[in-house]
C-alpha cells in the first residue's frame, strides 16, 4: 500500500468521527463530501496497488543445489590392501607366482613352461593349505544332479539356466565351489600408511 493511501484512510477515519461531533453538525454536508473524496483516495489506491511479489518458486534442481554436498568416500588407506598384499607376497615367496606372471612366457618352449608351472603349483598350493583351510562348498560329484535347499546362502551358490519360482531348485552340479573356513595370514606392517607394502623385497647381493 503506497504512503499516500494510508494517509488518506487515516483522514477518512477522522472526517468519519468529525460527523458525530455536535458543534459541527452545520458543517456535516461539507465533511461528508471531504470523507467521501477521501474514501475514493483510499479505494483508488488499494485497487492500484502493485500485489506483493510472490515468492518465487524452487525448482527441483534448485532444491538439489541448496542440498548439503554427499560426503565423498574416503579414499582406501594402504592399510586396507594390507592381507591382499601379503598373499601376493606368501604366492612369491612359496611359488614364485609373480615371476611366473610377469614374465612373457611367450618366448619359451611349451615344455618349458610346463616345468615352471609344476614349481608354481607346487609352491602355491602349500601356501595355501598353510595359511587357509580350503574345502568345497558342495560334496556332491560334478556333473550330478543337486537340490539347491531353501534359504540357501546366495555367495555359496550361482544359479545359472532357466531359473524361475523359489528355492529349492534342482540342477546339476557344474563346479563344486570353494569356501575357506580360516584364514591366518601375518599382517603387512608398513610405517608409512599411505604406502602400500612392496609384494616382495628386491633382492641385493653385497659385495
Amino acid at each position: 500500500m503506497k504512503a499516500y493511501t494510508k494517509i488518506a484512510a487515516v483522514l477518512l477515519l477522522v472526517a468519519i468521527a468529525l460527523l458525530f461531533v455536535p458543534a459541527l453538525s452545520d458543517q456535516s454536508v461539507a465533511i461528508a463530501g471531504i470523507a467521501l473524496a477521501l474514501a475514493l483516495i483510499t479505494t483508488a489506491g488499494i485497487f492500484t496497488a502493485k500485489p506483493a511479489a510472490a515468492p518465487a518458486e524452487i525448482k527441483p534442481a534448485e532444491v538439489e543445489a541448496v542440498k548439503p554436498a554427499a560426503p565423498k568416500a574416503a579414499p582406501a588407506k594402504a592399510d586396507d590392501h594390507s592381507e591382499v598384499i601379503t598373499l601376493l607376497g606368501i604366492m612369491q615367496e612359496k611359488g614364485r607366482l609373480i615371476d611366473f606372471l610377469m614374465d612373457d612366457i611367450t618366448a619359451y618352449q611349451d615344455g618349458q613352461v610346463g616345468a615352471a608351472a609344476r614349481i608354481v603349483h607346487q609352491g602355491c598350493k602349500a601356501a595355501l593349505h598353510e595359511h587357509f583351510e580350503i574345502v568345497p562348498v558342495s560334496e556332491t560329484v560334478e556333473g550330478q544332479a543337486i537340490t539347491v535347499p531353501a534359504g540357501y546362502a546366495a555367495d555359496e551358490f550361482r544359479l545359472v539356466g532357466k531359473l524361475s519360482g523359489e528355492a529349492p531348485f534342482n540342477g546339476k552340479l557344474v563346479h563344486k565351489g570353494w569356501k575357506t573356513n580360516k584364514v591366518k595370514l601375518p599382517r603387512a606392517l608398513n610405517a608409512d600408511s599411505d604406502k602400500l607394502a612392496a609384494i616382495t623385497p628386491a633382492e641385493v647381493e653385497i659385495n
